[in-house]
């Protein structure tokens, strides 16, 4: 048996241990004892009195005027309080929202989270016991938005945000929410875990207005789950969108050409568009193409080609003078749309047009985005031998996928564990997808808008710039 080093006794040594240390007995008056539990009681309540200031204050007041004036004067006073709340509320609801509901609900949601969190921190394994000590994750901030949830938690020390993402289905679970979402917080030793109570994005979302002059560092193409505009910035970037049959690639490419018709109406924008599966799909929007390929491979391999042309005179030309083209009418941004990417790099046959897709689109891919020559490509397969250059993508959306794993291989490792449950999409949300917005690693939930195809023929009719005869390829 272990003999221990220093030995704390209330009662009998032990003549084993090295050094035996006794509790001191401290005998004291009961009404010093008295006054110290009361000291301490009323030091409690102080604390509590300050703590909970937005409870304590409107009760004091309320009692005051209770005593002075009766129920006449409460009744009066919180009619008052009740008819200048729904004022607010109706005359300026944001403000109200923002200053008056989202706080006090925050405030609720608080407690509501620490009547539980010492029980759901032990059973999602987040509670570290050391040295005979339970050692929690505090609850530091709650705050409260449309159908969200912001909870602000201080990690324990040698905990990273990776483990509150593993256990982020146990939480949800847990606090009875759809999902949880887990991100690093602003300080190094907390972490940001978004609790999603509703689903903002069950309801398709109508086509957005077509800018006048369109923003190329935020194209509108949607909403995202916290209620906010989703935008795209094209600048500096290509696009990969991944996603299953019928699960909405289609709104991705229709929203984003949508978001530049009036830089395709001005001259400032061209889009030239692939359509392998014979047109089913993009043929629709015609009118809006400088150019147009669907079924002739070899036209679609010159076309590639031709676009790594413009891309190195372009470079060429700007040389020295700038590091990111602005499109004019004489010099467009170039936006190449690729609906099945795979059928160009994958599927095809003819082993020479094959290479010469490839090495195209590597060109364009890699040095294309400085000189305004930017790759949109959608493809159902994103298994490495179909897509063999995905990191040259910096944008990545993630539509509903088959398999699990086919998640980390359209976004970023660990971008599953992160919250992307791009496999758990049902097939009633079509363009419901995630994507890794700038400067977040935590992948957001968003949906794009919906055009049917009335809305793409009255797009191509207002905003298309050619008239090309039926059946033409170009």
């Amino acid at each position: 048996m272990t003999v221990p080093f220093i030995n704390v006794i209330r009662g009998q040594e032990i003549p084993e241990a090295p050094l035996n240390v006794r509790t001191p007995i401290v005998r004291i008056p009961l009404w010093m004892a008295v006054c110290w539990w009361c000291l301490r009681g009323l030091g409690r309540l102080v604390r509590a009195y300050v703590r909970y200031w937005w409870a304590t204050l409107p009760a004091t007041g309320l009692g005051w005027l209770y005593i002075e004036h009766g129920w006449l004067g409460v009744v009066t006073v919180v009619l008052g309080v009740g008819i200048a709340v729904v004022a607010w509320a109706f005359g300026h609801r944001a403000s109200w929202l923002r200053f008056g509901w989202w706080p006090v609900k925050s405030r609720i949601r608080r407690w509501q989270y620490r009547r539980v969190w010492h029980p759901a921190m032990a059973t999602a394994r987040l509670a570290i016991t050391w040295d005979t000590h339970t050692v929690l994750p505090i609850l530091r901030r709650v705050r409260c938005g449309p159908g969200i949830d912001v909870v602000t938690v201080r990690i324990v020390s040698g905990q990273t945000p990776d483990d509150y993402a593993v256990a982020a289905e146990r939480l949800a679970h847990t606090f009875g929410v759809r999902q949880v979402k887990v991100s690093p917080g602003r300080r190094p030793d907390t972490v940001t875990l978004t609790l999603l109570r509703g689903d903002p994005l069950a309801r398709v979302v109508d086509p957005v207005p077509v800018p006048f002059v369109p923003d190329f560092t935020a194209l509108p193409l949607g909403r995202r789950e916290d209620g906010q505009p989703l935008t795209l910035r094209l600048f500096g970037t290509q696009v990969l969108v991944a996603g299953a049959t019928d699960a909405g690639k289609g709104s991705v490419i229709w929203s984003t050409v949508r978001a530049v018709a009036g830089g395709i109406r001005d001259g400032l924008v061209e889009v030239w568009a692939f359509d392998p599966k014979g047109g089913m799909e993009l043929a629709i929007g015609r009118p809006l193409f400088a150019r147009f390929a669907c079924d002739d491979y070899p036209a679609m391999a010159d076309m590639l080609e031709e676009a790594v042309a413009t891309m190195r005179r372009r470079t060429t030309r700007l040389r020295g003078l700038t590091r990111q083209h602005i499109p004019t009418v004489d010099e467009p941004l170039i936006l190449i749309i690729v609906d099945e990417l795979a059928a160009l790099t994958a599927y095809l046959t003819d082993r020479q047009l094959k290479e010469r897709i490839k090495n195209a689109l590597g060109v364009l891919l890699s040095q294309g985005r400085a000189v305004g020559v930017h790759v949109i490509a959608c493809l159902q397969d994103p298994r490495k031998e179909v897509l063999p250059f995905r990191n040259l993508f910096p944008t990545r959306i993630a539509l509903r996928l088959t398999e699990d794993k086919e998640v980390d291989l359209v976004l970023n490792d660990g971008s599953r564990d992160r919250g992307a449950l791009c496999d758990r999409i049902p097939k009633s949300l079509p363009g419901v997808a995630y994507m890794l917005l700038d400067g977040d690693p935590t992948p957001t939930r968003v949906r794009f808008s919906y055009l049917t195809d009335a809305d793409i023929r009255d797009m191509a009719a207002e905003y298309g710039r050619l008239r090309l005869a039926e059946g033409s390829a170009a």
